[in-house]
Formats: C-alpha cells, sequence, structure tokens
C-alpha cells in the first residue's frame, strides 16, 4: 500500500453498467462507500451483486459508467485499484494441497512484500486470526470457519484500504459464522478498515452491515442504515419486511445451473 489513506467516499460508482449479450445484469448502478464502514449489497441469487463486485475489483470491465476505488478509475488505473484493496471470492481461494504458512507465503509473494517484511505480515496474519498454531497443517485439513480466517489473513497481508468479501460465510456453521463477523468488526475498529460484503443472508446484513443497499435485477430498490430501513416500516418491521417492500413482494427463483454447482461446492468445501 502506497499513498495516504483515502477518507470520505473510498468508493464511487456512478451509473456502473454490465450486461452479458443480452442480459443486463448491473443496470446503472450508483454507489457511494464511507471510510471505516462495512458496507453490505443485499439480494438474491442474480441480483447483480457479484457483477458489482468484480467491476469494482477490475476483474470484470463494465459495459458503461465510471467508478472509483481508493482515489483510482478502475478502467484506466486498474493496477493502482488493486494494489489498495484486498478481495476474497465466494469460491475457496486457499490452496489445500498447502500448509497455512505456505498459502500465506505464496500471497505475500504475489503482492510484492518483501522478505524482510514476509516473515513478521504472515505470524501477525495468523495471530489475528486465530490460527498460530495452525500454521503448519494443510489447509485441507481445516473447518470451513478456518479457511475463512486464512482467506482473510491472505487479502490483508499488503495492509489494504478496502476489503471486498463475496458472500464471506456462505457453508459455514452458526458458531464459524460469528467469529468471522467478529473478525471483521475487529479489523473495522482497530485498522479503520473499509469493508464491502455482498450477502443474500439477512441476518448477517442486519448483524454486520454499517449500511446496506438492497439489489434485485441489477438495481439498487434501497439503501440505509438497518435500522432506519426497518423503522421506516413501522416499529415491528424486520429486514425481511424491508427487503419484501423493497423489492415490491415478489418471490423470484434465480441463479442459472452453473452459479447452482458453484454455490453448492464452495458450501461443501466450507462445511
Amino acid at each position: 500500500m502506497t499513498g495516504p489513506l483515502p477518507t470520505g467516499d473510498v468508493v464511487v460508482a456512478e451509473d456502473l453498467t454490465r450486461r452479458f449479450g443480452e442480459i443486463l445484469a448491473v443496470d446503472r448502478l450508483s454507489l457511494r462507500v464511507k471510510s471505516g464502514q462495512i458496507f453490505g449489497l443485499l439480494g438474491p441469487n442474480g441480483a447483480g451483486k457479484s457483477t458489482t463486485i468484480k467491476m469494482l475489483t477490475t476483474l470484470l470491465e463494465p459495459s458503461a459508467g465510471t467508478a472509483s476505488v481508493a482515489g483510482f478509475d478502475i478502467r484506466s488505473q486498474p493496477r493502482r485499484v488493486r494494489g489498495r484493496i484486498g478481495y476474497v471470492p465466494q469460491l475457496v481461494s486457499a490452496d489445500g494441497a498447502l500448509t497455512a504458512y505456505e498459502n500465506l507465503n505464496l500471497s505475500a509473494r504475489l503482492y510484492g512484500i518483501s522478505s524482510r517484511q514476509r516473515k513478521a505480515r504472515i505470524a501477525e496474519g495468523l495471530e489475528f486470526m486465530g490460527l498460530s498454531e495452525h500454521g503448519g497443517r494443510l489447509v485441507k485439513t481445516f473447518s470451513g470457519g478456518m479457511i475463512r480466517r486464512l482467506e482473510l489473513a491472505q487479502a490483508l497481508l499488503h495492509r489494504p484500504d478496502l476489503l471486498f468479501l463475496d458472500e464471506p460465510t456462505i457453508g459455514l456453521d452458526p458458531m464459524a459464522r460469528r467469529t468471522v463477523w467478529d473478525k471483521l468488526k475487529e479489523l473495522r475498529r482497530s485498522l479503520n478498515l473499509t469493508v464491502l460484503i455482498t450477502t443474500h443472508d439477512m441476518e448477517e446484513a442486519d448483524q454486520l452491515c454499517d449500511e446496506l443497499a438492497i439489489m434485485l435485477d441489477g438495481r439498487v430498490m434501497a439503501r440505509g442504515e438497518s435500522a432506519a430501513l426497518k423503522a421506516g416500516l413501522g416499529q415491528a418491521a424486520t429486514l425481511n419486511d424491508v427487503f419484501a417492500a423493497a423489492c415490491g413482494g415478489v418471490i423470484r427463483e434465480s441463479g442459472d445451473y452453473r452459479g447452482v454447482g458453484q454455490r453448492r461446492r464452495t458450501a461443501s468445501q466450507l462445511g
């Protein structure tokens, strides 16, 4: 990481759009994420959440619109964007045939962390994620929660300003989910780290996120703090009620064969 830590809006997207042939996956999305927030993109499978993340992390080029991340344009300055962010995809990214230490060492080398700093960074990451005693174990022997914590440690080695997490607790049991939530809150408190997550889990969005954007069919249907969104519907309203109201109360089947298969494989690997 180089340069000063961004303040104000760390993510600014204007009319961000992505088409896949005739399919409009993200439809003129405009979004602002403040420094130090945990911001959630909430919606069902196929709402456009993962496509949005892939555009903001420069993995997918927008069809139209603009966005800046950590002060850099995703189109003209993709390398600068990637130097400022960490990213944990929905699918398992740690190599099960390597130990936790070897996974972190590989990530550190890819991030260009000097050999002088590498050992200390890896030790810090393992300690923070509660994995110090497991650094020499093969990752394929880890539980799902341990794998996710290792992937968080990998994404944080280069001290990013902003962390992107695509469905961070998919396939995890309730205790492992809460451990991941606690680690994310601790990162926000201790490092002022900005976190942008995608989720379709109402409890996760309610418990973890400072602010939410509810997506459906590639568009933002509602946005705000969870408490304010619920209060707008009445004292007893839940986030499920907010989602139903924002999306017109329509239940839709979403996702395709490939997407369902990926999600099931991820849940199986982490479960």
